[in-house]
């Protein structure tokens, strides 16, 4: 058998590559499923609730379950301070996303003075910037990080780029129920991790 004939081509070489892309992928995928599935949840300083979409004054019903996991750790003393993060959806919103969370908690009697936000952040990165500042100023160390399951391995990821010590607690149930919604966050995730490999995450 010749050389050439034992060289398996550009096209094999091609299959070659495309099988070992999508064994990374998947193990990718596998990561980010396993970091949400962890519950890490243990005595802090505070709890740090991610931002999501908030409709006037109503938390969307993914930010709603972000809010009622932060608000159940407070409840079982796992941190004496909530953190809301979340600026303004667009010019012409009336609150910010910490501001929709910290009227949910107060109905849930919860004290104001267990409540801090800040509304000025638009992205991940920018909910735990500003939640960093927040812990400085009220000599916070350790916090719980609360957020959906497949948002979780970025949220940990970039707390440890910014120097916070996070624990991770995701929320016990998702509104993205169906596979087509859980597939495109999933890919979502997937691409950002990538992303954050050579830029700033957001």
């Amino acid at each position: 058998m010749s050389a050439r004939q034992r060289s398996p081509g550009l096209l094999g070489w091609l299959w070659r590559l495309g099988v070992l892309l999508l064994l990374w992928l998947l193990g990718v995928a596998a990561w980010i499923i396993w970091v949400g599935d962890r519950d890490q949840a243990a005595p802090a300083d505070a709890i740090i609730v991610l931002g999501a979409a908030a409709y006037d004054a109503r938390p969307s019903p993914v930010f709603e379950e972000r809010i009622r996991h932060g608000l159940d750790l407070y409840q079982q003393g796992y941190a004496p301070k909530l953190i809301f993060t979340g600026g303004f959806g667009g010019a012409r919103a009336r609150f910010s996303e910490s501001q929709v969370a910290r009227r949910y908690a107060l109905r849930q009697n919860v004290p104001d003075r267990d409540i801090l936000i800040e509304t000025r952040s638009r992205t991940t990165r920018q909910n735990l910037v500003e939640a960093r500042q927040l812990m400085a100023e009220h000599g916070m160390h350790k916090v719980i990080v609360v957020s959906d399951p497949l948002h979780m391995a970025r949220a940990l990821r970039l707390s440890r780029e910014l120097g916070i010590d996070a624990l991770a607690s995701s929320t016990p149930s998702t509104r993205f129920r169906s596979f087509h919604t859980s597939w495109r966050f999933l890919a979502q995730e997937i691409y950002f991790f990538h992303r954050d490999l050579f830029a700033n995450g957001a």
